[in-house]
């Protein structure tokens, strides 16, 4: 168990960081084989491993660990990034990755880790034990970019209920960085039920108008066959009532 406490301390590793360790590549094949045989380490994925507790039998490394480890860059974001920041109404057994190098979906430990392709590429933060996470910000815009893809409306707003408080200069960085007049739309529809919560300004959704659409759009494309009105200060179309998808719990409850 010469290697068990420095491996620990990283969580997990590559066969790269074993090889730094023992300063040889077939010592290091050798010690890799014995600590599996052991229990000691589990394959995550190819060049992936993780350290297993000698106490609890399980994997040192949380899903945030092993997310900002899959690839070189890799990061949480989306749900997942709420997740982390405790803004999330549901924990998923899926977690989202995005980084510059994608990767097969794959699952470990029951969580199964799927790649996002990254629309921008700032807003990331190096948090403790080297987790790397969407800024609370960033994770907002994506999310809102994405909904229908990941998560669903009805989850981004009780995540959105959950979040204390929103940067707009970071928010409305973001959205410029996106350059999609349509996110302007949305993100500022979607935000000013949480205006006071957030402690956005005024001005803020004045910045959204400024760079929306001139074109009516539906908010996601189930509204093009349910009940809706029209937002004319946005030129969206819109539930009849947005917040009641999350008063009362459902997307059929807010519609009707």
């Amino acid at each position: 168990m010469k290697y068990y406490a420095d491996l620990s301390k990283l969580q997990c590793f590559s066969k790269a960081n074993v090889e730094y360790l023992t300063g040889n590549e077939s010592t290091a094949k050798s010690l890799m084989a014995d600590y599996k045989r052991k229990g000691y380490i589990e394959s995550v994925k190819r060049n992936l491993y993780a350290v297993i507790s000698l106490e609890t039998k399980q994997p040192i490394a949380n899903r945030y660990k092993i997310a900002s480890n899959i690839a070189k860059g890799s990061y949480v974001s989306h749900h997942t990034a709420f997740e982390y920041y405790g803004c999330a109404n549901q924990v998923y057994y899926k977690a989202y990755v995005s980084g510059e190098k994608k990767f097969a979906e794959f699952e470990y430990d029951d969580i199964m880790y799927t790649y996002i392709a990254p629309r921008i590429n700032v807003g990331v933060d190096t948090k403790e034990n080297d987790i790397r996470v969407t800024s609370m910000e960033r994770t907002i815009v994506d999310s809102i970019n994405d909904f229908e893809k990941i998560a669903g409306l009805e989850e981004l707003l009780h995540c959105l209920k959950l979040v204390p408080y929103a940067n707009e200069e970071k928010l409305l960085h973001f959205l410029h960085q996106y350059k999609k007049q349509f996110l302007y739309q949305k993100t500022g529809y979607i935000l000013e039920h949480y205006k006071k919560q957030l402690r956005l300004s005024d001005n803020f959704f004045l910045k959204c108008k400024e760079n929306k659409k001139d074109s009516v759009r539906y908010l996601y494309n189930g509204l093009k066959y349910s009940s809706n009105v029209y937002k004319k200060d946005w030129k969206l179309v819109v539930p009849v009532d947005l917040m009641k998808m999350i008063s009362k719990g459902g997307l059929y409850d807010a519609i009707i």
